[in-house]
């Protein structure tokens, strides 16, 4: 008993022994596949396996069940097969269609039969389902990691977008708003605390194009003058960034940009500009919004530019807005009439405080317009 209790024993343990060797196995198949580095089988078996039993229940009840639903696996197979195992499920899909043919007989006997346009419908979204599966064959990024990659690059954007946290005295804020709606800006900042956090840097940059168009290289000129961002002195910084999107050698390959460098001790700063729009500072003691621009020509342009500063400073109860030339200028006003309006809905603030403002004089400025925007807020409290 003792010796067939102990063979027992011994065969259970390794049947959970190979089960759960399957099962770790099907389990790490299933996430290969869903990070896009394992073979597509899983769902092509399981895709395969809905022909027959779609087929099935057409014959059963074709009018519940219509032929036409041989377009869910083929459409599913679009986006989550590899072409090659594309085709044999078209295979199997048409193998159907024809049984279904034989079984329900001629389409004009009545509802419910395989037709022409049925025919037509599979074919089409068959095509459309193939052509998507060598798009992401060669752009070498599944389905599963297109959507991912997308919402990383969007989170990236942000974060590197974010300004640091400033001593008491100070408020900050950023709004960003991309062109149509779109999650994507071809403007973004990049901003440091340097010298030991007693001076902030930031860097507003508009890159030519809108959206879409311009998020990639956006992106890559945000981590490129993110690095270059405190590691080399003031006024070598865009000397510096021209130099690198000059070596990009892009068919649209320039840029506007103004780097700011506060010391927020004092509140003296510098201001470089390339091809940029003037900022404005707000003086608490004259009421009046006065324009400030540093003098230098756009970036990617050409090589060996000089950007000369301009000197200012910020005194207890002043402002200094940073933007984009989106908020200011259309086709259908210059860059003086945005910012007269600009500073008109700002003096609205002016009584109690700009907190939360960037974002309602986007709305309130440029809420319709077709072109990417951004505004950077810096006020010393009074």
């Amino acid at each position: 008993m003792a010796v067939r209790r102990a063979e027992a024993d011994t065969a259970g343990h390794r049947i959970k022994k190979r089960v759960h060797r399957a099962r770790i196995t099907l389990r790490r198949s299933g996430v290969d596949y869903f990070r896009g580095d394992g073979s597509d089988w899983i769902a092509l078996a399981g895709l395969f396996a809905t022909v027959p039993v779609i087929c099935a229940l057409t014959l059963m009840d074709a009018v519940w069940c219509a032929p036409a639903t041989l377009v869910l696996p083929i459409v599913a197979g679009g986006l989550l097969l590899r072409p090659a195992s594309l085709l044999a499920l078209y295979a199997a899909a048409a193998a159907a269609l024809i049984v279904e043919s034989l079984r329900l007989g001629p389409y004009e006997e009545g509802p419910g039969r395989v037709t022409p346009g049925v025919v037509l419908v599979v074919a089409a979204c068959g095509l459309f389902g193939l052509l998507l599966a060598q798009f992401r064959t060669r752009v070498g990024v599944p389905w599963r990691r297109g959507g991912t990659m997308l919402f990383d690059l969007r989170e990236r954007i942000r974060v590197q977008s974010k300004l640091p946290g400033l001593p008491r005295g100070w408020h900050r804020e950023m709004a960003l708003r991309p062109a149509g709606g779109q999650s994507f800006s071809g403007d973004f900042v990049v901003a440091a605390r340097t010298h030991g956090g007693r001076t902030l840097e930031v860097v507003l940059t508009d890159v030519s194009g809108k959206g879409m168009d311009a998020a990639s290289r956006s992106l890559l000129l945000s981590g490129a003058f993110g690095g270059l961002l405190g590691s080399l002195p003031p006024h070598a910084f865009l000397p510096a960034a021209n130099a690198y999107l000059l070596r990009q050698d892009w068919d649209e390959g320039f840029a506007t940009s103004v780097h700011l460098v506060l010391d927020l001790e004092s509140g003296d700063y510098e201001l470089f500009s390339a091809g940029h729009p003037p900022a404005l500072q707000l003086s608490a003691g004259t009421g009046r919004w006065e324009e400030i621009s540093g003098q230098g020509p756009l970036l990617g342009v050409y090589g060996g530019a000089q950007f000369d500063p301009v000197k200012g400073s910020l005194r207890p109860g002043d402002v200094l807005m940073l933007f984009t030339d989106g908020l200011v200028e259309t086709s259908e006003q210059d860059i003086s009439e945005g910012i007269g309006r600009l500073t008109g809905e700002a003096d609205r603030y002016v009584v109690g405080g700009f907190h939360g403002a960037a974002w309602h004089l986007i709305e309130a400025v440029a809420k319709d317009v077709k072109d990417d925007r951004a505004l950077l807020l810096l006020c010393r409290n009074a």
